[in-house]
């Protein structure tokens, strides 16, 4: 059911402590918490929800937590956490009193992804909308972007061919137990002994013996998947609880260093890619490419993130500019007049080419595109404030939604990372100037 707005009191609580008469009223986060139109995003979400059953937490508190969650990098139990002890958290997410406790489930945040994971653009639409109100942001400087792409790394552990067969030996052991499925043998401390020997091989550098633990291990594990087969084959319920791990542990068995078609690279998250982007430190990367669309003039309040959408399978940079140049436009209301890339760009397929132009271009690039195309690397410092100070260096969320989501949330936390540092600026310098019209500069002499 749709969620209820939250209920202010009519009148005030003698036993309890009203938040704005504690806090600072010109605290940014009271400010940011003032700006933003939480029943804007109430009706853009309302189609995520049926008129029918209990009703969901309020929008305003769930979305609040988010916004929390991705502008300080903190997990889902650090924010609830947080949350208990911080006045000013509790006032973005719509509270009137103090509260001592938790007044909703700690899963909230969890299911909330889920179901709204798909419209996450709004919250970023909404961030550009605070920038732009707030004077951080200009709307003619949504017209120049910048565009690349980065490796957005999922939490696994670095993929070996030991470790994956011994995670797969030991997985379907596991489920075996659960299911009342008796094995001939699990091969359990045997697969772990021989995992051990083949990366300490490895490591000496005698490759003719870890092959052989290699082999000993895909052996073992063929044993099991036919053991499970052969045992689950007259049961329905059993042959369809072990459809998706036999056919995850055949793969894992059958696939070699070289080839071709896609690879597992994490026994828990399948849809883990091995991307290569050149780098001297860290050659191969495994995660989601995600692309970021930045604006090329560092604006009053900072570098914006205008859009953010991760692209599974690893697709070629220049096959998805016009997509991201399309989808830009629409959640700005900006049309794009130039476009800056870099090389990994090159035989794109916009609309336009001629507003697309790629570092180390000569042609047509002169007087102000120059300078603006120098600007271009700019983006990279963008990247690593995302890594750094967002979730955008190990996503933690589970499957091409996770992905996505913690695409969108690093962005929308990196914005208003942005306005939060504006407002506070903002507040100083208000703060400065009424000092200075009370107190003169001749009256601070005279004291002196």
């Amino acid at each position: 059911m749709r969620p209820k707005k939250q209920r202010q009191a009519r009148h005030d609580d003698l036993f309890r402590a009203r938040l704005d008469q504690i806090i600072n009223l010109k605290h940014a986060l009271v400010v940011l918490a003032d700006k933003i139109d939480w029943d804007w995003i109430d009706d853009q979400l309302a189609e995520r929800f049926s008129a029918e059953g209990r009703p969901a937490e309020p929008v305003r508190f769930m979305i609040g937590m988010m916004l929390l969650k991705a502008t300080y990098a903190l997990s889902d139990e650090a924010t609830w956490d947080r949350w208990v002890h911080d006045p000013y958290f509790q006032y973005l997410t719509g509270e009137e009193f103090f509260q001592h406790t938790l007044p909703h489930e700690r899963s909230g945040l969890s299911h909330w992804r889920k179901r709204i994971g798909d419209d996450l653009d709004i919250l970023l639409q909404e961030s550009l909308r605070l920038a732009e109100e707030s004077g951080a942001l200009n709307k003619r400087d949504m017209a120049r972007v910048t565009v690349d792409t980065t490796v957005q790394p999922k939490d696994i552990a670095f993929p070996t061919d030991a470790g994956l067969l011994l995670t797969a030996i030991q997985q379907l052991g596991k489920l075996a137990r659960t299911h009342d499925v008796p094995l001939r043998q699990s091969y359990a401390r045997v697969a772990k002994r021989a995992a051990l020997m083949a990366g300490r091989y490895a490591h000496a550098k005698q490759f003719r013996r870890m092959q052989k633990k290699l082999k000993f291990l895909r052996t073992r594990l063929g044993r099991i998947v036919r053991d499970i087969r052969r045992k689950t084959d007259d049961d329905e319920a059993l042959r369809q609880a072990f459809a998706v791990p036999l056919s995850r542990a055949s793969k894992i068995r059958r696939q070699k260093q070289r080839q071709r078609d896609p690879k597992i690279y994490s026994w828990h998250a399948p849809e883990t890619e091995c991307i290569g982007k050149g780098k001297a430190r860290t050659p191969w990367e495994f995660g989601v490419k995600v692309s970021l669309t930045t604006t090329n003039k560092r604006c009053k309040g900072g570098q914006f993130i205008l859009h953010a959408k991760a692209l599974p399978g690893s697709p070629y940079d220049g096959h998805t500019l016009k997509e991201v140049i399309e989808e830009t436009e629409a959640l700005t209301g900006r049309q794009i007049e130039r476009a800056y890339v870099d090389k990994g760009y090159r035989g794109h397929d916009t609309e336009n080419p001629d507003r697309v132009f790629k570092s180390g271009q000569k042609r047509g690039v002169h007087g102000q595109i120059k300078k603006e195309l120098r600007r271009r690397s700019a983006i990279e410092a963008v990247i690593g404030h995302c890594k750094t100070d967002g979730h955008m260096a190990r996503n933690f969320l589970k499957g091409r939604l996770g992905d996505q989501i913690n695409a969108v949330m690093t962005a929308v936390g990196y914005n208003f990372r942005l306005i939060l540092k504006w407002l506070s600026k903002l507040l100083c310098k208000m703060i400065a100037v009424i000092w200075a019209v009370i107190c003169p500069v001749s009256m601070l002499k005279q004291t002196s």
